[in-house]
């Protein structure tokens, strides 16, 4: 099942900032939290998270809940958000590319912190962990085929996201990241 993709090039545009990125990221893995306790998880003061946090909730990313003491936790309304270009006008497609940049940005840098922080793991989370590329000579039909069965792969274990009562005990979370490209044509000589 594909996520709604976002359309209004305003939403977009609220996810060309970096900062955002890192908020949606904590919000995913630790759940619902203060702009209290954003500031303390990111080193960033209450003032900026609660600003950012708020940007967020004006384009629908997240939502205030309730809970104990004044301070009301934020959380994510969806654990996904479609980012895409594809289908939307030109001031949509720019949107969505500075968009998908700022993700990248992002996930690059935590990619690299946590592969530095690798050495301070236990032997078996250290095994679980890494890196691999690959490159394949496929049609688009077959590199459609082989993206389809890698997402349902990734699919795997996404309602734990959603529901932290179906995490085992011992579970962290575990960060998977794919990107699919192609090289571009070459005219032939």
């Amino acid at each position: 099942m594909t996520d709604p993709q976002v359309r209004d090039p305003k939403a977009l545009r609220a996810l060309t900032h970096p900062f955002r990125w890192k908020l949606i990221n904590l919000l995913t893995e630790e759940g619902a939290q203060t702009a209290t306790q954003c500031s303390e998880r990111l080193d960033e003061s209450v003032a900026s998270c609660s600003y950012h946090l708020n940007m967020l909730a004006k384009y629908g990313f997240v939502e205030e809940v309730e809970g104990p003491g004044r301070q009301k936790p934020w959380r994510l309304i969806s654990a996904r958000q479609n980012i895409s270009p594809d289908g939307l006008d030109a001031e949509g497609k720019m949107a969505a590319e500075a968009a998908v940049m700022a993700y990248l940005d992002q996930e690059f840098d935590r990619i690299r912190e946590r592969l530095v922080m690798r050495k301070l793991l236990t032997d078996d989370w250290r095994e679980a962990v890494g890196t691999r590329g690959s490159a394949k000579f496929l049609t688009v039909e077959e590199a459609v085929a082989y993206k389809e069965e890698l997402d349902e792969v990734l699919g795997k274990y996404d309602d734990r996201l959603d529901d932290p009562s179906l995490r085992p005990e011992g579970s962290r979370p575990v960060r998977f990241f794919l990107a699919v490209t192609v090289a571009p044509e070459h005219e032939s000589e």
